[in-house]
């Protein structure tokens, strides 16, 4: 049976004996690691990317697949770049195994169907212009091994996250990402450092395209949605700081709109 360094006996054996001292301490201990695990990763995180940017930039889409924690956090990434680069719901999509009700509750044996991923993503019209990122801890769970064949079967292009070495994920994906980040504190708890990585990688994928894309100028989020008001308050100083506006007539000029680009663009003729 193959050996999965996420699943192999914590470095610490008596957590039920530590302090809250001790607990939080070991926790952290072994969260440093995870930032050093991505960077040395940082090649095919790179490679990865830009795959998903030569699609995207063209008109496709970027998917995520996953299951359990894995298949939350493509959920959460995807739903937060409309709000953040004021982009359609529909430019990068969050599918997980056992459906929404799956975002709050496990549904049984859901990871466990081989054939569910390709039926998802047809939901949504998934075709050769789009790109998939199948999302496993393990790097072996079968709702995503199952998408990540069918897409290689229909020519979609794919790419995989994973926290196991030469996993099964790799060997199917055009474009694998491998971040070894060794034993949870909790043995086999992989929403802990696993979790934790394949967040970094996902932030990585879609700031590092939305940049490409002209969605970012300098280092503003100049399309956010403008959603409260401590959002409203951000884009009106980041008017003030490209015009010659104070900050009242930021603000109104802000709100007519709708966003700091659009602002900026009617300001400057």
């Amino acid at each position: 049976m193959e050996h999965l360094s996420t699943e192999s006996d914590s470095h610490y054996s008596d957590l039920d004996k530590m302090s809250t001292s001790e607990l939080v301490d070991a926790i952290n201990r072994e969260d440093e690691k995870v930032a050093l695990a991505v960077a040395d990763a940082s090649s095919s995180i790179i490679a990865l990317i830009d795959a998903v940017y030569d699609r995207m930039k063209d008109g496709g889409r970027l998917f995520y697949i996953g299951s359990g924690t894995s298949g939350r956090l493509g959920i959460l990434d995807a739903s937060e770049c409309p709000p953040t680069y004021g982009v359609p719901h529909d430019w990068v999509i969050g599918i997980i195994a056992g459906g929404d009700g799956a975002i709050r509750k496990a549904v049984e044996h859901a990871e466990d169907d081989t054939v569910q991923a390709w039926k998802d993503l047809e939901a949504h019209g998934v075709n050769d212009g789009d790109f998939v990122v199948g999302i496993s801890a393990s790097g072996k769970t079968p709702y995503v091994l199952g998408g990540l064949r069918d897409c290689k079967a229909n020519g979609v292009g794919c790419g995989s996250i994973s926290c196991n070495a030469a996993s099964q994920t790799s060997e199917i994906a055009d474009f694998p990402v491998e971040v070894i980040v060794g034993p949870e504190v909790v043995t086999g708890s992989t929403r802990m450092k696993s979790g934790t990585a394949q967040k970094m990688v996902l932030n990585m994928i879609t700031s590092a395209v939305m940049v490409k894309l002209g969605r970012v100028v300098g280092s503003k989020m100049v399309d956010m949605q403008l959603s409260n008001a401590k959002l409203v308050d951000r884009g009106t100083r980041m008017i003030m700081e490209r015009s010659s506006l104070e900050y009242d007539e930021a603000k109104q000029l802000l709100l007519k709109t709708g966003s700091v680009r659009k602002a900026l663009e009617a300001h400057n003729g």
